[in-house]
């Protein structure tokens, strides 16, 4: 599949958590990124998914993400999938055949989820400017690794605009003004 088709579409946000992301390089953008692509979903109906590794180590997700997150799913094993991520896509009221994913650590848990997201036949979408790992090279990595993988690697406009199709869409208007600005990080 060539472009994002938001009625085929879920969005998956791994691991966006308290103790992990004062760690992340330019982690407050990072998350900025994320919460402009979950509110641009939840406009548009598609459902969020929020993923969190040990979170009795590292803590649950940022409180303002989870909140836009349907369901969230703890796991051990760094590729989501490992712990039920694709039978709780799969249980969705409508089956999802895409998956838009971004997350930390872009080099581990992101990128194990997003392979074991495409062994298991969903077309992968991950949006660079919402992902995030300790060090920039190893997100770079990261996201090389997954378009030779096949996964497409795109921006939180790009989601968006494909998404809506149309200026005419009925959340145009409301979508649009998250568009016209980078996030608010300070």
């Amino acid at each position: 599949m060539l472009t994002m088709d938001r009625e085929a579409a879920a969005l998956v946000l791994v691991d966006y958590q308290g103790r992990l992301m004062p760690a992340i390089h330019g982690h407050a953008e990072v998350l900025a990124w994320a919460l402009r692509l979950a509110d641009i979903a939840l406009a548009l109906e598609v459902p969020v998914i929020g993923t969190e590794q040990n979170p009795a180590r590292l803590g649950p997700n940022d409180e303002q993400l989870r909140s836009r997150c349907a369901t969230t799913l703890a796991k051990s094993h760094f590729d989501a999938c490992r712990d039920g991520l694709v039978d709780a896509l799969q249980a969705l009221p409508r089956r999802p055949r895409q998956v838009v994913v971004a997350g930390c650590e872009a080099h581990v848990c992101l990128l194990q989820t997003t392979l074991g997201l495409m062994r298991a036949g969903f077309d992968a979408w991950v949006v660079e400017p919402a992902c995030g790992s300790r060090a920039a090279a190893d997100k770079a990595l990261a996201m090389a690794r997954l378009a030779r993988a096949g996964a497409h690697i795109v921006s939180v406009e790009m989601v968006a605009f494909e998404w809506l199709e149309h200026h005419e869409h009925p959340a145009f208007r409301r979508v649009l003004p998250g568009l016209k600005s980078r996030p608010d990080i300070g």
